[in-house]
C-alpha cells in the first residue's frame, strides 16, 4: 500500500528490525522501561517490536533473576538492576578515592596492593599496585578470586550477612592450596576472628609461599571492600607492623568516599632515639601517623 500527497508518492515507514541476538533482546526489553512506572505485556510488545511469546518468556526469566519485578501483569524494574546501578556508581567513586592510597601503602610497605569488592562467593579485584613482584601473584583488575580463601575476601564477608553468603550452603569448599579454609565451620570460626579483629590475614592459602594482611573499607560494623598488602611469606609480619598501615589505609580510602578532609597516610617509620640518648629497640620498623 502506498500514500500519495501532491502527486508524491511516499512508501510507509519501515518497522524497526527485530535483534535476534539474546543479549540485544534483553537491552531492549530493558530499554522499554525509560520512564517512571509500569508496563504490561501488551506495551512491552509494542516498544520493542519483540514477538509476544518471546517477550513473555524473556520477561519471566528476568523476574526470576530479579532484574525486573512483576507486580499481577504488569512488570517494572527489579532490586538487581537497582543494585547493580547503585554499585557502578559506588565503586566508581570508590576506585577514585582509593588509588592515591594504594600507592603510598606500597610505598610504604614495598608489597603489592590490592583494593577488591565481594560478588557471591568471589571477590573481584578492582586494583593491583606493586612493582616487579607483581608478576608473580597472579591476580589481575577485574579477576576473581575464592574469596574464603584470600584475606580481602575473608575481610568482607566477615561483615556480610550469612544468608547471602553462598559458602554455608554446601558441605565442603574449594580449596587452591593445603593451607585453604575447607569447611563452612572453619569459615565461621575464622570470620568470627575477623570481625573480632577488624582484619584478615591469609597465609598460603590461596597461592603457596605468598600470603596477605586486609582490612575492610566502610563504616563500623560494615564492610563495602577490602584493601589488602601481599608478598612472600618471608617479607611480611602478621602483627600491627602491617596490620596499622593497612587498616589506615582502609580508613582513609572511606573518608575520601565520603568527602572527608583529612588524610591518614599509613608509613612505615625506622626506629627513633629515645631522650636520653637511649635507641628504642623494637622487633621490625613500626607503623605511624602522618596527618597531612
Amino acid at each position: 500500500m502506498t500514500v500519495t500527497v501532491d502527486s508524491v508518492t511516499t512508501a510507509p515507514k519501515a518497522a524497526p528490525e527485530t535483534p535476534s541476538a539474546v543479549i540485544d533482546r534483553v537491552s531492549l526489553v530493558l530499554d522499554a522501561f525509560d520512564g517512571p512506572g509500569r508496563l504490561t505485556l501488551a506495551q512491552i510488545v509494542r516498544r520493542t517490536g519483540l514477538p509476544r511469546s518471546s517477550a513473555h518468556r524473556m520477561l519471566e526469566r528476568l523476574v526470576q533473576l530479579r532484574w525486573l519485578r512483576r507486580s499481577g501483569r504488569d512488570y517494572e524494574l527489579g532490586m538487581r538492576l537497582v543494585e547493580l546501578g547503585s554499585l557502578a556508581v559506588h565503586q566508581d567513586r570508590l576506585h577514585r578515592a582509593a588509588i592515591p592510597m594504594l600507592h603510598e601503602l606500597h610505598a610504604a610497605t614495598g608489597l603489592v596492593v590490592h583494593l577488591a569488592v565481594l560478588d557471591g562467593s568471589d571477590v573481584v579485584y578492582m586494583e593491583k599496585v606493586g612493582n616487579r613482584m607483581t608478576a608473580a601473584i597472579p591476580s589481575r583488575v577485574g579477576g576473581r578470586a575464592p574469596a574464603h580463601c584470600t584475606a580481602v575476601g575473608k575481610t568482607v564477608l566477615a561483615f556480610a550477612d550469612e544468608a547471602d553468603i553462598p559458602l554455608f550452603d554446601t558441605e565442603f569448599l574449594a580449596r587452591r592450596t593445603k593451607y585453604s579454609i575447607s569447611t563452612p565451620a572453619q569459615l565461621r570460626k575464622e570470620l568470627t576472628r575477623v570481625r573480632s579483629h577488624g582484619y584478615a590475614f591469609d597465609r598460603e592459602e590461596s597461592l603457596p609461599g605468598f600470603g596477605c594482611v586486609a582490612a575492610p573499607i566502610g563504616d563500623p560494623g560494615e564492610a563495602v571492600a577490602a584493601v589488602s598488602v601481599c608478598g612472600p611469606m618471608n617479607q611480611l609480619r602478621f602483627d600491627q607492623r602491617l596490620v596499622a598501615p593497612v587498616r589506615m589505609a582502609a580508613m582513609h580510602i572511606w573518608r575520601a568516599v565520603e568527602g572527608g578532609a583529612r588524610r591518614v597516610t599509613p608509613t612505615l617509620q625506622q626506629p627513633r632515639p629515645l631522650r636520653g640518648g637511649l635507641a628504642a629497640r623494637p622487633a621490625g620498623p613500626q607503623p605511624a601517623l602522618h596527618l597531612v
